[in-house]
């Protein structure tokens, strides 16, 4: 289960490094893609269970995802902290760069005038909505996104078990209109509207994922 979210801490090296970048480059990717099927189909909870493959994707082929990692941070030991801190913001740094990648292409194809009208509502949603408000949402986003992976890593589960875990996971997070901020960064992109305020957005769904992300694994230490 090596290849399988968290990622390690990171050596000191520039090899290292880019690797990392990379393969957080993908996950962004991926998002962008998946991203995109959502706003596509009509129904909801479709778009939801498409939207699940990203993720499934993401932990199959070992690529790095922020909201998947960040909860990880809480048990590192004094030593791997920083490295895996540097580690998280080259996740988070190249996620942003795979989501913006694909928001452009996908503006300059024939699918955006199919999905202009609903991201870009999607979109002032998030920017106009309190600091309050996505903090909590992004907070039980990170939640499940925790969940999701930390389930799938669990090898004496059976793997029918794992994979429902991450789809549903996924799923209850849409429906349920949590903010997960590697999307939110993708929902910007294709929508024109990456400026300050979306930043600003993102950068409290990302504090609210990683607080949301740190629940369990804090409170593992005190009730296993």
């Amino acid at each position: 289960m090596s290849q399988i979210l968290p990622p390690p801490p990171p050596p000191a090296s520039i090899a290292a490094c880019g690797k990392t970048f990379l393969n957080a480059v993908y996950s962004g990717l991926f998002i962008g893609i998946a991203g995109t099927v959502f706003l596509a189909t009509p129904n909801k909870i479709a778009g939801a269970i498409f939207f699940a493959f990203a993720l499934l994707s993401i932990i199959c082929y070992g690529f790095k995802l922020f909201t998947g990692a960040v909860g990880y941070l809480a048990v590192q030991s004094r030593k791997d902290f920083f490295p895996y801190l540097l580690g998280l913001v080259l996740i988070w740094l190249g996620n942003l760069l795979g989501c913006f990648l694909v928001g452009v292409m996908i503006r300059a194809s024939r699918v955006f005038p199919l999905i202009e009208k609903r991201v870009v509502a999607l979109s002032l949603d998030k920017i106009t909505d309190s600091f309050t408000s996505l903090l909590i949402l992004a907070f039980f986003c990170g939640i499940l996104m925790y969940v999701g992976v930390e389930t799938f890593r669990k090898e004496k589960l059976p793997g029918f078990v794992r994979g429902i875990m991450v789809f549903l996971c996924v799923i209850v997070f849409i429906l349920s209109g949590f903010e997960h901020s590697i999307a939110g960064m993708y929902y910007f992109a294709v929508a024109g509207e990456w400026n300050f305020a979306a930043l600003k957005a993102v950068g409290i769904m990302t504090l609210g994922n990683a607080l949301g992300g740190m629940l369990i694994p804090v409170g593992d230490k005190f009730r296993l």
